[in-house]
């Protein structure tokens, strides 16, 4: 069984049309760097037909990477179609991801279409761009609603035509773990010629499910994940890539896969796009968010000054962080803020310890984080001066 999973990042492209993280061409040959540089396989740099500025983007894109493949998303329209060709014509590894709607409720008052009439057009579609281009793949819109009979007759179809990916999406974030594993299961079971095509799962988040359900795909036979940077995307967002990537890192006992990401590069690759679109990371978010490896509670910081394994189940070096933060607040204890003191050079007994830490539960009650100027003014007043000025333990910053 093939253990290596495919890193689809559509961070450029299903990212940015989440209202208020547009980029510019700059911005986005910027990330689109620091993207090559964490590791992913695919780089879905936009929708060429979408505008002038996506076009002459997506093509920069293609020129400068040379790493990851890089994609262009069309419609199976051949004004999409032509547009995302040339889009992608000075890439190294150029990929052509043409789309159509599968759903019964959107072949009826979208598409306008019969189920026979959107097969020929995804074939049609996937035959031009093979004709260009070897790396092609055909996504089902709205498969998770839609008919499985259906979808193992579309992609059967596409794959005949030359698709080398099919992509499952979960559009608007409806499916259920459960369902969306059987899902997968059966279309690997069930389309006869899959063994020529990678199944690739894309899921929204708009029940909060979407990394659930891209580690349900993998588990029933699909090997691409489309993900992005913090989980940016339509509505909800899409299922983020650092979670995806580290749920798979950290549960190797469970999940026998790997990727090619570069982990050290996932706090970076985070803190680049909230630079450049002006939207902080939300502070509980996993593996990136301000909180994921910050400790208050006085029996957290125990266990995890003693050995950061007993609350930790990963490293924040293993994601691009220098260490974990112990934050002093009305919730901390006495060992950590013995330790944090001996942080800024003061070393206490026991005595005078208790007394420091009455006076720091006094003023974490009206303003909820102590920072370390607090101590030392704590410390100036209480009149405890400075020995063994040496940092004995790196308590986070």
């Amino acid at each position: 069984m093939d253990s290596h999973i495919t890193i689809f990042d559509t961070t450029l492209r299903d990212g940015e049309q989440s209202p208020g993280y547009s980029m510019n061409k700059q911005e986005k040959l910027r990330l689109a760097l620091q993207l090559e540089k964490l590791g992913v396989d695919v780089i879905e740099a936009g929708f060429p037909i979408a505008s002038d500025g996506d076009y002459e983007t997506v093509k920069e894109i293609g020129r400068i990477i040379k790493m990851s493949s890089v994609a262009a998303l069309c419609r199976t329209r051949q004004v999409d179609l032509e547009r995302a060709v040339s889009a992608v014509q000075f890439a190294t590894k150029p990929r052509i991801h043409t789309f159509i709607a599968t759903s019964d409720i959107h072949l009826k008052y979208k598409l306008q279409m019969s189920r026979a009439e959107v097969i020929d057009s995804a074939v049609n579609a996937v035959k031009y761009a093979k004709s260009h281009y070897e790396d092609i793949e055909f996504s089902a819109e709205d498969a998770s609603r839609s008919d499985p009979d259906f979808l193992i007759e579309i992609f059967t179809a596409v794959i005949d035509a030359g698709a080398t990916t099919i992509n499952v999406p979960d559009t608007v974030g409806y499916a259920l773990p459960w369902e969306y594993g059987e899902l997968i299961r059966t279309l690997k079971e069930n389309i006869p010629n899959i063994e020529q095509a990678t199944i690739s799962v894309h899921c929204h988040n708009d029940l909060g499910l979407a990394v659930a359900n891209s580690l349900m795909g993998l588990q029933n036979g699909a090997r691409q994940i489309e993900c992005t940077v913090n989980g940016i995307g339509e509505r909800a967002g899409n299922a983020s890539l650092e979670e995806v990537v580290m749920a798979i890192e950290t549960r190797k006992n469970s999940m026998h896969y790997s990727t090619s990401i570069n982990t050290k590069e996932i706090f970076p690759s985070s803190q680049l796009l909230a630079q450049i679109t002006g939207k902080g990371v939300q502070p509980n978010k996993a593996i990136v968010g301000d909180n994921a490896f910050a400790h208050e509670a006085g029996i957290h910081q125990h266990g995890v000054l003693k050995n950061p394994l007993t609350y930790e189940i990963m490293t924040p070096e293993s994601v691009g962080l220098t260490c974990n933060k112990i934050v002093i607040g009305k919730h901390s204890g006495r060992f950590a803020l013995g330790r944090k003191l001996e942080e800024l050079g003061y070393f206490l007994n026991k005595e005078d310890l208790n007394e420091v830490y009455i006076k720091v539960t006094e003023l974490a009650d009206k303003q909820k984080i102590v920072e370390d100027q607090d101590l030392i003014n704590i410390m100036a007043k209480a009149k405890y001066s400075k020995q063994n000025p040496k940092q004995t333990f790196a308590a986070g910053g």
